[in-house]
């Protein structure tokens, strides 16, 4: 049935305002004025609740508390004395904030004083020198030409725990007594609560001698040409336009350098449950550890070669030069013992014999000098401290020893990969197809965590190549009989493509068994191949060859030879004489068959996953490890029992004309039934193009028409009549038959004003580059939204189905499915007192094997307040592999404009603000798939570029920013503490969605937590963990945790609570999209057609580092504006 009523949206707003899908806020809101203001000038300072500022009233006296760090020595204490600083080194707000006196260090490490003298609130400060504040370009005019608004949020009871604000001198004293001092390391501020004080001019910026030039950072709140380009933080520091790259050039900065937020306690929302987590306690030996460095020369790159090296040294040595001690080897450059050996220095002469080839003649013999030399002592000491939560950073040298040691034994008996041990007994060997068979393994892992050390153990399948005969293994790769004819130009790629760089051993040599490397295949089949025998030119065939010295009768003549050994100087091997040899992983991509055949492998329920990981446990045997014995390891064998709670889910707001007008979701599921989106878009200009052959014109009318009339009673305001009659067309003319219809449609509603809303689409299965193309076209260059629907939905037409697809229409058309009750009734701590954006961000880098693909970075961020469900979505192209973000903040110099600026944060600052018309005074920004090893330098390149992007919008424009990482590739896995007790699993098995730890298994100090937040479907969940990098809104862990879970309930695509914050999600949706923008073929078609869930799995380390400097990335087709705006990925 056709509802021809437009819904009302809540509230009683009526859906005429949602012009094109788009989405106009109600005026007035809760109290909101016309954003009045003030300009520039250094007199407006009255307005407290300003408009660069946070809003509340004027606070009073000393400075602000911070978490952890420690009390600056022989500062003249006001209204009740120095507060302690939250969480040692503090990232600035606004780039350098000028201090007095220069930096001084404090106890407990650097403290940057809040007050010293921050950039003032409410116009910008004359400066010494006279020097004029900045001008920025580019930003919208309703920034640039306000001054502070003459709103006012007060602030909420959820804010209050830090003290009263005011300024003091930043006149610190010398390094403080009481635990070690940290070298002096200007960092990024905290961003100060401190009202505007009249009178106070900004000091020039003094710099400390002994701190080196090139770690202060840059400014962005006063003018650059106060900063000399000198002193611009390295970390920070973008090459120069000339240069060919763009890149960051990130230097690892010390731990020392700065801290992450300290938890502030622990939670206590939900109902309290236990749970079994799998980490094992480790005891922390009572050993004196000492670390040696270690020279083998000639060098090898093998670490195969170089355990064998110092193998052979413990054995012949250790009772006698090593004092019996047993060492532990990292197979480069460094070897550890429990306690000193008798020498500083020593040299010692190893012979290596290579293992017999079978051939019965000599064995080949290789001779080593290997120095072993005194380098430091490993200190357990700290580690003690830094669990115990008394020292603030972790002892990484002293863990890595610990990882070392308990790898040592693991490394001999199976194949390492990674932090990974795979081997062909420990469990069956299952097929993946084209020659690629899943080992199964285990992840082994030392973890500081609140418990102390915990050794984390999980369970692991990886590819690895058949030990095939090649021929067989060619016939699998290409899935064909190849024997009876000769190779296509494409199977000889993909055979090149598979076989590069793996090992093989002969088999026509009877018991020799060498083994070979192959470089790459011949041009030539085998039967046209010669070689020279001497050197009068004689040349012999490979064939003749074979038959005349091995008396080998060469069968499959037409394909070509292995080339083998070096390219300088291949050897040729026919490819039925070579065998692969076994334990040899596959690193490159695998496909979509692969892929699920290695899934269904890997997927165990929570009992058997937990059962195989006990057994692992136990198979490993730690209390028999010689080398875990030598060294005093102890570890347990049973699962940490860790206290969880389980958070009540969230009640959801749908439309009033619903029958349901509110929803209270169960064991993280819920449906639309007697249910209509809260916002319903608007759509009236349409058309379906059909490009699946098996799928008949009146059949694609006939679906058109039913997803119509399901978007109608899902709430929305969708006509059914389409622009166009629905046409069949050909893939392979996508781009023609896509325009011609689309400017055939515009032709009709151009002349009465109206624009395109949607185009349904109907692709076939299995549709290749279809899909991609088809997304490049409509968002790149015809600025359309588009629904893509698979052909066995098309014949299947069920009604979830299409409940589904409407869910996507509305969202894309710029309506919102679902909203927080709590956000409407604007409870929501943190969130609703104040305009608060929420972020989301994401790099995908591609597979393994392309080695010169751009990542792609992805932002979404909130456009609407409070209701934060809608999200708006930037994607850019960068480096390969580079993880931190450049576009972020972008800034260039114009001649006659002077400093341009922009980025993917300012201009999604613009659009809340045009979208809202708020500023946001409050920035929340989840970051996705960033490594442990990757915070310091992810936080401080984009904390800094958020700070800049706010800055250029308007001086002093500072809101406050909670910094989290999202990780969900990491091993912890969650489970009951009784799998038979119904009340606390789901009906996978699996752990109730809500449940939160963050305590035992979690960072002895800072501000992290596992979250499960959603149902289980197969397998095992897992959690989401999420470590606070910075935290200026100052969230207790309730609140933040209670945050995230809730927002899992807001994801557009599903009546499903979802695994990770849906920010990160989009973000991560948006990146995968833009890939099909550069390079459609590359990505899977279907992956992100209705009815398949969008996987989240990239592949392949991320990194940090420099990205190749010649290699110029290729910006991705813009986003046409009008699709930028809705949720266009989903």
């Amino acid at each position: 049935m056709v509802r021809k009523k437009k819904p009302d949206t809540y509230g009683g707003e009526s859906s005429e305002s949602h012009e094109s899908g788009g989405y106009n806020p109600p005026a007035q809101q809760q109290g909101y004025g016309p954003q009045g203001g003030r300009g520039l000038d250094s007199q407006s300072h009255h307005d407290q609740a300003g408009y660069g500022g946070r809003g509340g009233p004027p606070q009073r006296g000393g400075m602000q508390p911070q978490r952890g760090g420690m009390q600056p020595q022989h500062v003249q204490p006001q209204h009740g004395g120095m507060q302690p600083q939250r969480g040692g080194m503090q990232p600035q707000r606004g780039g350098m904030q000028p201090q007095r006196g220069g930096m001084q260090p404090q106890r407990g490490g650097m403290q940057p004083q809040r007050g010293g003298m921050q950039p003032q609130r409410g116009g910008m400060q004359p400066q010494r020198g006279g020097m004029p504040p900045q001008q920025y370009y580019g930003g919208p005019q309703e920034y640039s030409q306000q001054g502070r608004g003459s709103q006012h949020y007060p602030r909420g009871p959820s804010q209050q725990r830090h003290g009263s604000g005011g300024m003091v001198s930043g006149r610190g004293s010398g390094p403080s007594d009481g635990g070690p001092s940290r070298p002096p390391f200007p960092d990024l501020h905290q961003a100060s609560q401190a009202s505007f004080q009249p009178g106070v001019t900004t000091p020039p910026i003094e710099i400390p001698e002994e701190i080196p030039a090139e770690t202060i950072p840059s400014s962005s709140a006063v003018d650059p040409s106060t900063l000399q380009l000198s002193l611009e933080l390295q970390q920070m520091s973008v090459q120069e336009e000339g240069s060919s790259s763009q890149a960051i050039q990130p230097i690892a900065p010390s731990s020392k350098s700065m801290r992450f937020p300290l938890r502030p306690g622990k939670g206590s929302t939900g109902v309290k449950c236990i749970v079994k987590a799998n980490h094992f306690f480790a005891e922390l030996p009572d050993k004196d550890l000492h670390q040696y460095d270690v020279s083998i020369t000639p060098e090898v790159t093998s670490r195969g070669v170089n355990r064998a090296v110092i193998g052979q040294l413990v054995k012949l040595y250790r009772e006698s030069h090593l004092a019996k001690r047993l060492p532990a080897y990292d197979g480069r450059k460094s070897l550890y013992t429990a306690g000193p050996l008798p020498f500083s220095q020593k040299e010692f002469k190893i012979i290596l014999t290579d293992e017999d080839d079978g051939t019965g003649g000599a064995r080949r013999e290789r001779e080593f000098k290997v120095v072993i030399k005194f380098a430091a002592r490993a200190d357990l000491h700290h580690l003690g401290l830094f669990l115990e939560g008394r020292q603030a950073d972790a002892p990484q040298e002293a863990l890595q020893v610990l990882d070392i040691v308990l790898r040592e034994l693991p490394t001999m008996r199976f194949c390492p990969v990674g932090r990974s041990f795979y081997s062909p007994d420990l469990g069956r060997r299952q097929p993946l197809g084209e020659g690629l068979e899943s080992w199964r393994g285990f992840y082994q892992s030392i973890r500081p965590t609140q418990m102390g050390l915990s050794l984390n153990i999980d369970m692991s399948s990886t590819a690895f190549i058949e030990p095939l005969p090649v021929i067989d293994f060619v016939t699998q790769l290409l899935n064909k009989d190849v024997a009876s004819r000769p190779l296509s130009d494409a199977d000889r790629v993909k055979i090149k493509k598979a076989l590069r760089g793996v090992k093989v051993e002969v088999t026509h040599r009877g018991n020799m068994c060498r083994k070979y490397r192959i470089s790459g295949l011949t041009s030539q089949t085998t039967r046209e191949l010669t070689f020279p025998v001497d050197d009068r030119g004689t040349v012999k065939s490979v064939v003749q060859y074979f038959q005349e010295t091995y008396g080998f009768i060469i069968q499959h003549t037409q394909w070509p030879c292995l080339q083998v050994g070096n390219p300088q100087r291949p050897n040729y091997l026919p490819m039925e004489v070579c065998k692969i040899v076994q334990g040899q992983r596959y690193s490159k991509r695998l496909n979509e068959r692969q892929i699920t055949a290695l899934l269904k492998v890997t997927c165990q329920r929570p009992q058997e996953r937990e059962y195989d990981i006990l057994q692992t446990v136990r198979h490993n045997a730690y209390a028999q490890d010689p080398y875990a014995k030598e060294f005093g390891i102890k570890i347990s064998d049973k699962l940490a029992s860790v206290e969880a709670r389980i958070l009540p889910a969230p009640w959801l707001k749908y439309h009033d004309s619903g029958r349901e007008k509110d929803c209270l979701p169960q064991v993280g599921q819920w449906n639309m039934m007697n249910k209509k989106v809260v916002n319903g878009g608007k759509v009236t200009s349409w058309f379906c193009l059909n490009f699946a052959r098996n799928v008949p014109d009146n059949m694609a009318n006939s679906f058109s028409a039913e997803l119509a009339q399901m978007c109608n009673v899902s709430g929305m305001a969708f006509n059914p009549q389409p622009v166009l009659p629905s046409i069949n067309a050909r893939p392979d003319q996508v781009e023609r038959v896509l325009k011609a219809r689309f400017h055939e449609a515009m032709t009709k509603l151009r002349p009465h004003g109206k624009e395109l809303d949607l185009l349904i689409v109907i692709l076939p299965d299995n549709n290749g580059s279809l899909y991609g193309d088809l997304k490049r076209i409509c968002e790149t260059d015809l600025g359309v939204v588009s629904q893509c629907c698979l052909t066995k939905h098309v014949f299947k037409m069920s009604k979830q189905y299409l409940a589904n697809v409407a869910l996507k229409i509305n969202v894309k058309v710029g309506g919102r499915n679902t909203v927080l009750q709590d956000a409407i009734s604007r409870t929501i701590p943190l969130v609703s007192d104040i305009p608060t954006i929420i972020f989301g961000a994401d790099v995908t880098h591609p597979h393994p094997g392309e080695d010169s693909s751009p990542s792609i970075a992805a932002v979404v961020a909130s456009q609407d307040w409070p209701e934060i469900t809608k999200y708006a979505g930037l994607v850019s192209a960068q480096a390969h592999r580079q993880e931190l973000i450049q576009d972020l903040f972008k800034s260039t110099t114009d001649p006659v404009k002077g400093t341009i600026t922009g980025g993917m944060i300012k201009e999604l600052l613009i659009s809340f603000r045009r979208a809202t018309g708020q500023k946001p005074l409050r920035i929340i920004f989840y970051r996705d798939g960033v490594s442990e090893g990757q915070f310091y330098q992810v936080l401080l390149y984009e904390l800094d570029a958020i700070r800049k992007a706010c800055a250029s919008l308007e001086a002093n424009y500072m809101p406050t920013v909670t910094f989290v990482v999202v990780q969900k590739r990491h091993h912890t896995r969650l489970f009951a503490n009784n799998h038979r007790d119904r009340n606390t699993i789901d009906r996978s098995g699996n752990i109730l969605p809500g449940t939160v730890v963050d305590s035992k298994i979690c960072h002895p100090t800072e501000f992290d937590f596992y979250l499960c937040s959603h149902a289980g479907i197969q397998g095992t969940s897992r959690p989401a963990h999420y470590h606070v990098l910075w935290d200026e809104n100052e969230f207790t862990a309730d609140g933040l945790q209670t945050l995230t879970n809730n927002l899992c309930y807001t994801y557009a695509r599903c009546t499903r609570s979802v695994s990770i914050v849906p920010p990160a999600y989009y973000a991560h949706l948006a990146a995968f999209r833009a890939r099909f923008y550069m390079e459609p073929e590359t990505s899977d078609s279907e992956s992100m057609s209705s009815g398949v869930a969008g996987g989240r799995g990239g592949a392949g380390q991320r990194n940090t580092r420099a990205p190749n400097p010649n290699a110029a990335v290729r910006p991705l087709p813009a986003l046409k504006e009008n699709v930028k705006r809705v949720m266009f990925y989903c």
